[in-house]
C-alpha cells in the first residue's frame, strides 16, 4: 500500500488591473463591480471551479466535460469519431466510436503542479471511502515517468526494464502487491544496476532481481518510497524541497505494525513467485 497525501488547493484572488489593459474583455476579480463581472463568462470561472476558497475536483470535472462537449464539433477527430462523455465525478471520460462501431475509451485526469516540480496534486480518487470534492491526492506519476525515461536514455536500445514491469503487471492481479510497489522496487534497482545490464540477454536475471529485492524488503518489513529523502534521484527529476529534506518513508510500515498482514504478504509473495515460474516455463 502506497500512502497518499491528501491536499487542498487554495485559490486566492489577485489584482489584474494592469494586465487587463493588454487583454480586452477581462475584468479584475478584486476591483471590478460584481455586476460587470457577472456579465463576463470568463470572470465567473472562479465560482464554476471552486467551493469557497478551494479548487473543487467535481466542479472542475463538470466544467471540463461541458467544454469538451461544446468544442468537439470543431476538432478534427469529430470527422472520424462520434463522442460521448461518460459519467465521472473526478475525471473526463470519453467514449469515441468509429463509423464501423469500434470503440475507444479515453480518460483525462486533472492535475495541479506543485511549483515547478514534477510532483502534482491529482484529481484521481484516494483509497478513502469518502473523498471531499476539494481534496486532491499528491501524485508522483509524472516524476516516475521521468525516471524511466531518464533510465531509457542511459540504456542500450534493447533495454528490457519496461518489459519486466509489463510482465509483472499481468501476474499481480489478485495479490496484495500493487503496480506502484513493483515500480518502486524497479526504480531502486535501476538506480543501482548499470543500464547496460537490463538487456534482453539478462532479462531473466533482472526478473529474479526484482523478486529478490521485494523478498528482502518483506523480510525487513521496509521498502523506502523512491522520492522521499532519496539522495540518489536523477538530476533532471525536480522535487519539492520537503521531499528532498524528508526522512525516508517506509511503504511497508503497516507490516511492522500488523504481524498477520506480514504473514499474509509473505504468502502472497510465494504465490507471485509461483505465477512467474509458471509463466516463464509453461506459458500460463
Amino acid at each position: 500500500m502506497v500512502p497518499v497525501k491528501d491536499c487542498r488547493v487554495r485559490v486566492e484572488l489577485e489584482c489584474t488591473c494592469t494586465r487587463e489593459q493588454l487583454v480586452e474583455n477581462t475584468g479584475c476579480f478584486l476591483h471590478h463591480p460584481k455586476e460587470e463581472l457577472s456579465r463576463n463568462p470568463a470572470a465567473s470561472l472562479l465560482g464554476s471551479l471552486c467551493t469557497g476558497s478551494y479548487l473543487d475536483v467535481q466542479k472542475t470535472a463538470r466544467w471540463f466535460q461541458n467544454l469538451v462537449r461544446s468544442a468537439w464539433e470543431e476538432m478534427p477527430q469529430s470527422h472520424r469519431y462520434s463522442m460521448e462523455v461518460r459519467p465521472s465525478s473526478r475525471s473526463c471520460m470519453l467514449q469515441l466510436t468509429t463509423a464501423s462501431g469500434r470503440r475507444l475509451f479515453v480518460e483525462m485526469v486533472f492535475g495541479v503542479q506543485q511549483g515547478d516540480s514534477d510532483i502534482f496534486l491529482s484529481s484521481q480518487t484516494t483509497e478513502a471511502s469518502f473523498t471531499p470534492s476539494t481534496t486532491w491526492a499528491e501524485s508522483c506519476a509524472v516524476a516516475e515517468v521521468k525516471v524511466f525515461r531518464h533510465m531509457a536514455r542511459q540504456a542500450p536500445h534493447d533495454t528490457f526494464h519496461l518489459k519486466c514491469l509489463q510482465l509483472f503487471d499481468g501476474i499481480l492481479v489478485g495479490t496484495g502487491f500493487s503496480m506502484s510497489i513493483l515500480k518502486t522496487v524497479a526504480m531502486h534497482l535501476l538506480n543501482t544496476i548499470p543500464p547496460e545490464s537490463w538487456s534482453r540477454r539478462e532479462f531473466l536475471v533482472r526478473l529474479q532481481d526484482i523478486l529478490w529485492y521485494l523478498h528482502g524488503c518483506l523480510e525487513d518489513k521496509r521498502l523506502d518510497h523512491f522520492f522521499f529523502g532519496n539522495e540518489n534521484i536523477p538530476e533532471d527529476i525536480i522535487l519539492p524541497p520537503d521531499f528532498q529534506t524528508a526522512e525516508p518513508l517506509n511503504l511497508f510500515q503497516h507490516l511492522v505494525q500488523d504481524p498477520s498482514a506480514h504473514t499474509h504478504a509473505v504468502r502472497e509473495f510465494n504465490e507471485l513467485q509461483d505465477r512467474l515460474t509458471r509463466l516463464l516455463f509453461y506459458g500460463q
